[in-house]
């Protein structure tokens, strides 16, 4: 079959992202024998145009949709940012009789709701290396695929997709980083060497997308696909694993291979503060890593513990403290107002945060809630959101009691506070 597959991401809230998922998910359309082509709107001074032009050159039988983001998760004022989307949908519509397919990682989260308001013909949840595949399968013989896991059509349930081990999946061809500018400011171009989080944290929904077990990728294999970009010209890497260090032995082999190549590059990763060894630290640092993302979102441990969060602020301390040894930066981030927040624990974690000196830190006010997580259950009960809620517009967790003081302390920290 003909297929485009399109990346509808166009924000650059942090920074411009370049899509690795649905790269990949184009390579195993590609090695099953389909004529695809892979557009990224992100880059586009006019991406509607470009998306028109590129339905007239392919003639697709069936265009995929990565959507990335749903909102922005400003409790404040949020944006839809989903309600981009639709005027790709609707470019695809007007232009192509081909069915339209939606998938990536903010659709997973709401399958049906989003289906429904983007007006597409079917979803992929999920990762879908194999299930987007396996449905063009369906579709070229003209057979129903409502029984496959990971499809979600207009009506009924989906079944759960398959979580593959990631040596069996194909990584993204060329054409990723083809039409991108290495030199593009902020730009950290995306590496996945795992999926899969057992951390199983109250608010968030990694899980949910991509299971509970790690699934490690070969480093090797991993090592050769970031010296393959660096040799097109990319400096700057992002590995995107929820947690760099679990499993530590990962980490400490894709270091260890990436020092052995003597690449030009710099890194940088997220780190689960818990058990953060002086020889990993050592062996990024050495392997050129440059900057963390901490995310201990609190300095109260009550609170840490209502997150089911596994690390303790000393834990955190010690693996600043580390990374600050070796000279990597580190980008904190606090996340206020969940369960069993107060003021005074609000003061904790504000006062924790400035003890360690970071680089730079990102504070939240307020916990988006995602379906079929432990917040959401505790929202329900606490009549924060109805049972029936399907969550696609934003809604958020913020304790009895903090708001409009919570705001006006947070602002009043930042001041004098570049950092």
């Amino acid at each position: 079959m003909r297929v485009l597959l399109v990346s509808a991401n166009t924000e650059k809230i942090n920074m411009p992202t370049m899509p690795l998922g649905l790269a990949m998910v184009c390579a195993a359309a590609r090695r099953a024998g389909h004529r695809t082509r892979f557009l990224d709107l992100m880059f586009q001074p006019d991406p509607l145009a470009t998306l028109r032009r590129a339905i007239a050159e392919h003639r697709p039988d069936v265009i995929g949709i990565s959507v990335r983001n749903i909102d922005d998760q400003n409790l404040q004022g949020p944006r839809l940012l989903v309600d981009k989307v639709g005027p790709v949908v609707e470019a695809c519509r007007a232009c192509s009789s081909a069915r339209v397919v939606l998938g990536g990682a903010g659709y997973s989260l709401f399958p049906r709701a989003a289906l429904s308001l983007l007006g597409a013909d079917l979803g992929v949840q999920g990762e879908g290396e194999r299930a987007f595949v396996a449905l063009l399968d369906r579709l070229g013989r003209d057979e129903d695929p409502g029984d496959l896991p990971g499809i979600q059509l207009p009506q009924g349930p989906v079944a759960a997709g398959d979580h593959a081990q990631l040596d069996t999946l194909p990584l993204p061809d060329d054409e990723l980083w083809a039409c991108v500018d290495p030199a593009t400011e902020n730009l950290w171009v995306p590496v996945e060497s795992r999926r899969g989080c057992a951390n199983d944290c109250s608010y968030c929904s990694t899980a949910l997308i991509q299971g509970r077990k790690h699934r490690c990728r070969s480093p090797r294999e991993v090592v050769e696909q970031v010296a393959r970009m660096a040799g097109a010209g990319f400096s700057r890497f992002y590995f995107v694993d929820n947690s760099f260090n679990i499993p530590e032995a990962q980490g400490l082999e894709l270091c260890y291979s990436m020092r052995q190549l003597g690449l030009d590059i710099t890194w940088r990763c997220i780190l689960y503060p818990h058990r953060v060894s002086e020889e990993l630290v050592r062996a990024m640092s050495q392997a050129g890593c440059v900057e963390v993302a901490l995310g201990f979102e609190s300095g109260s441990e009550p609170v840490l513990q209502r997150m089911n969060k596994r690390f303790t602020p000393d834990d955190v301390s010690r693996a600043a403290a580390l990374l600050e040894a070796h000279g990597i930066r580190r980008m904190g981030f606090l996340l206020l107002g969940g369960p069993g927040e107060t003021r005074q624990t609000v003061e904790q974690s504000l006062a924790f945060a400035e003890s360690l000196e970071l680089e730079s830190l990102r504070t939240t006010i307020g916990i988006r809630i995602y379906p079929n997580t432990p917040l959401a259950r505790i929202a329900v009960d606490e009549g924060v959101i109805e049972a029936d809620d399907d969550l696609l517009l934003p809604r958020f967790y913020l304790a009895p009691g903090l708001a409009p003081w919570i705001y006006q302390r947070v602002t009043a920290g930042v001041v004098g506070r570049p950092r």
